[in-house]
C-alpha cells in the first residue's frame, strides 16, 4: 500500500508547546491552577520563586532539579495561559486559572481553551510565530475538526470518524486548511479517497503527536468521543456547545494584518504577547461551557435521556408545590444536583420518604456556607458542602478549599455539617463523605492550613466512601 503525504506545497507541520505529564495531564494541570490561584501579583521574579516552592511540594518533586521545576511552571502555564506576564514586570494569575481552581471542571476548562485556542498563538516563542504568521496560518483547530465531522456526518447520513493519522496530515499539516480554510467537506472528500484507495499515514515518532494532543484534550472536553482508541466521531450529547464553536467568530487578532501580509517582525510578535494572554483568559459566560454532567456521563442519547427523567423524579419529589419551579437545565449542570438526587435516594431506602421534601439545595446567594440542606432518617438536620471534581480520567485529589463561610457554618455546626467530596469521570463516579471537617482537624485527623479559608488534606481515616445513589425509583 502507498503511503499518503501532504502535497509539498501545502505541507507545513504546526505545533504546540507539549508539557510533559502525558500520564496524569489533567491532575497536573488541576495542580498547577490551584497553586497558581494562591500566588498574588507581583514581580515576575517573585510569582516565579513562589509557584516553584509549590511545585515542589507535588509528590516526588521535592528534589528534582530548578530545571525540571521551571519547566513545569512555564510550559503548562503557557499553553493553557494560566498566568499572564506584564510588561511592567509583574505576573498575575489568569482567570482559566482561578476559574478551574475555583470550580476543579476540567471538561469545562478544556472546553474553553479549546474554544479560543489558535494559530498563530503566543502559546510558542515568537520566532515559531513568526514562521506561521509568514505563511499566512490562520486556524482554530478545534473549530475546524468538528466542522469536518459534522460534514462527514450529513455525506454519509451516519456516524463519521475521524482517525489520528488522517486529522494530521489531512487537516493539520495541510495549508489547505490551517491557511486557506479550505471546505470541510471537500477535506472530508480526500480523507474518505483516501481510504478507498489504501493509503497508509507514517505514525512514526511524535509524528502525529500534535494533532493527537488536540483530540486528546477535545475528548476531555466532551466534544468528541474516542472509539478503539483510534476513531474520533463528534459527541452529539453536546450539540448545543458543538454549534458555538462552529458558529463562531471569536478571534484573536493580534497578528493579523502581519498574517494578511504574510510578513511581520520579532519585535512586533513580541509586542501582542500580553495581549494574547488576556485574549486567552477572556471572559466566557459560566452558562455557555458549564458541564452538564448527565451529558458528560451518559454513553448515549438514551441513556442520557433515561437520567434527565429519573433526575427530574428525584426533583420534584423534593418540591413544596407543583413541578413548574424545575428548571431542567440545571439538573445535569452541577455536583450538587447529583448529591442532591443521592440524599433523596438515601432517606427513601432508609424508609422515609415522607422526609425528601425538606432536602433542599441552597441558593449561592444565600451564603449560608453550606449548599444543600439534608435530613438524617431521625429528622436531624444535615448540612452538606459538595466539592466537585470533574475530569475525564479518574483522579486522586485529596485537597479542598473551604471558603471562610463555610469553615465557620463548619465549626458552628460540628458533627451536623459534612463534605461530599465527588470525583466524577467519564467511567467513574466516587463520593467520599467528610463529617465536622473542623473537629477532625482539632483531633489531628485532616490537615488544614488557614488561606482566604481552610486549605483542607485529608486521608482515608478523614471519611469514608459511599456509593453515589442512582437516579432511579
Amino acid at each position: 500500500m502507498s503511503e499518503y503525504k501532504t502535497p509539498e506545497n501545502y505541507y507545513f507541520r504546526l505545533h504546540h508547546v507539549r508539557p510533559r505529564f502525558k500520564s496524569d495531564k489533567e491532575g497536573i494541570l488541576l495542580f498547577m491552577a490551584t497553586e497558581i490561584a494562591k500566588v498574588p501579583a507581583s514581580p515576575s521574579a517573585d510569582f516565579n520563586n513562589a509557584l516553584n516552592n509549590a511545585i515542589r511540594l507535588y509528590p516526588g518533586n521535592a528534589t528534582r532539579e530548578l530545571k525540571t521545576i521551571n519547566n513545569w511552571r512555564t510550559e503548562i502555564s503557557a499553553l493553557f495561559a494560566l498566568f499572564i506576564e506584564r510588561s511592567d514586570g509583574t505576573t498575575e494569575c489568569g482567570r482559566r486559572a482561578t476559574e478551574l481552581a475555583d470550580k476543579q471542571d476540567l471538561v469545562e476548562m478544556f472546553k474553553k481553551f479549546l474554544f479560543l485556542f489558535q494559530y498563530p498563538g503566543a502559546h510558542v516563542k515568537p520566532h515559531e510565530v513568526l514562521e506561521m504568521v509568514g505563511i499566512g496560518i490562520r486556524f482554530k483547530p478545534a473549530q475546524y475538526i468538528l466542522k469536518v465531522l459534522q460534514a462527514a456526518e450529513a455525506d454519509t447520513g451516519g456516524r463519521a470518524f475521524l482517525l489520528r493519522e488522517e486529522v494530521c496530515h489531512c487537516i493539520f499539516n495541510d495549508l489547505r486548511c490551517t491557511r486557506d480554510n479550505e471546505a470541510p467537506l471537500s477535506v472530508w472528500k480526500r480523507i474518505v479517497a483516501n481510504r478507498q484507495a489504501g493509503y497508509t499515514y507514517d505514525t512514526s515518532g511524535d509524528v502525529v503527536r500534535y494533532a493527537g494532543d488536540i483530540l486528546d484534550y477535545m475528548n476531555i472536553a466532551n466534544l468528541i468521543t474516542a472509539h478503539d482508541g483510534r476513531r474520533y466521531y463528534i459527541n452529539n450529547l453536546e450539540t448545543e456547545t458543538i454549534m458555538r464553536f462552529v458558529n463562531s467568530n471569536q478571534w484573536f487578532a493580534g497578528y493579523d494584518a502581519m498574517i494578511k501580509a504574510q510578513s511581520g517582525s520579532l519585535a512586533a510578535i513580541k509586542d501582542e504577547k500580553e495581549n494574547w494572554f488576556d485574549y486567552a483568559n477572556s471572559e466566557l459566560s459560566e452558562t455557555d461551557f458549564e458541564t452538564d454532567i448527565l451529558a458528560f456521563i451518559a454513553t448515549d442519547s438514551e441513556e442520557y435521556e433515561a437520567l434527565k427523567e429519573a433526575s427530574l423524579v428525584a426533583f420534584k419529589e423534593s418540591l413544596d408545590d407543583d413541578d413548574s419551579k424545575i428548571d431542567t437545565k440545571e439538573i445535569g449542570d452541577m455536583g450538587e444536583s447529583l448529591v442532591h438526587s443521592h440524599e433523596c435516594q438515601r432517606v427513601k431506602i432508609g424508609g422515609r420518604v415522607d422526609l425528601i421534601h425538606l432536602i433542599k439545595r441552597i441558593p449561592t446567594h444565600f451564603a449560608v456556607g453550606y449548599d444543600i440542606q439534608s435530613v438524617e432518617l431521625d429528622e436531624r438536620k444535615r448540612y452538606i458542602e459538595v466539592k466537585t471534581t470533574i475530569s475525564s480520567a479518574p483522579l486522586q485529589f485529596n485537597k479542598i478549599h473551604l471558603t471562610t463561610n463555610e469553615w465557620n457554618a463548619a465549626d458552628t455546626m460540628r458533627e451536623r455539617y459534612f463534605v461530599y467530596r465527588l470525583l466524577l469521570s467519564k467511567h467513574k463516579r466516587k463520593l467520599f463523605i467528610i463529617q465536622d471537617p473542623v473537629g477532625l482537624y482539632k483531633k489531628d485527623v485532616l490537615q488544614m492550613v488557614p488561606r482566604d479559608g481552610a486549605e483542607i488534606s485529608f486521608g482515608e481515616k478523614a471519611g469514608q466512601e459511599e456509593e453515589l445513589l442512582s437516579w432511579a425509583n
